[in-house]
């Protein structure tokens, strides 16, 4: 970083200062439109805790499917043992 692109203390000083007089907290709304409103509330489904319940849902829905299959097949499994 170049000595024109530092932040001095003044230089930090006079950009705080500028901030709380233009409060650009006070303007900021969000999305305004339906569209807008849909992609931000998909704005959580981009972490890692999403993607681990993803992991743990794909698991248990594999894990859910081998049981089915093996309760299906269990009767038929009996059935030739006896035999």
């Amino acid at each position: 970083m170049g000595t024109s692109a530092a932040w001095t203390p003044e230089r930090r000083a006079k950009q705080a200062e500028n901030i709380r007089r233009w409060k650009p907290w006070k303007k900021s709304t969000g999305p305004r439109t339906p569209e807008g409103k849909v992609r931000s509330s998909r704005n959580a489904d981009r972490g890692v805790a999403a993607m681990e319940a993803r992991i743990l849902e794909a698991r248990l829905r594999v894990r859910s499917e081998f049981a089915a299959s093996a309760e299906d097949m269990l009767p038929s499994m009996i059935v030739s043992r006896i035999i």
